[in-house]
């Protein structure tokens, strides 16, 4: 499992996101956001949405499935490695496409627990060492 923070709303609002993988040599992709006290929730279809572009019938599950398999592949400061995390997710939505994408045929998106009360906490860490974007705007020359 791999834990980070994602941006939910330009330009500043944040949460905790995580990916794990589950099937058949883990063909099934499983995104979705920590319950972190004080922190919004991420929809990541909602997030896709927003983000996605393009006419495919399957963009924002590819939006998703690119988001959060970059995430191990190419980690953010502060992300958590977790290997061995044992998880529960409550699934809000269920996704498929017709070939592989990033070794996924199968999106399972919703709210992510861990089963150990001490991984949670670190996970609520993960916010606190990220960098955040900065706001556009202000006059200075360039």
């Amino acid at each position: 499992m791999t834990i980070f923070p994602l941006l939910n709303y330009w330009p500043d609002t944040y949460g905790v996101v995580a990916y794990a993988t589950t099937g058949r040599f883990g063909d099934t992709a499983v995104g979705g956001y920590l319950p972190i006290p004080d922190v919004p929730d991420v929809y990541l279809l909602d997030v896709a949405g927003r983000n996605a572009v393009g006419a495919s019938s399957t963009k924002d599950m590819d939006w998703v499935l690119c988001t959060i398999w970059s995430s191990r592949a190419t980690p953010k400061p502060g992300s958590l490695d977790l290997p061995e995390a044992a998880w529960t997710l409550r699934v809000d939505a269920s996704r498929s496409r017709p070939e592989s994408l990033y070794g996924h045929t199968s999106l399972h998106v919703g709210r992510f627990t861990l089963d150990d009360p001490g991984l949670m906490e670190r996970a609520s860490g993960v916010l606190a060492a990220a960098p955040r974007a900065a706001a556009c705007g202000g006059g200075g020359a360039s």
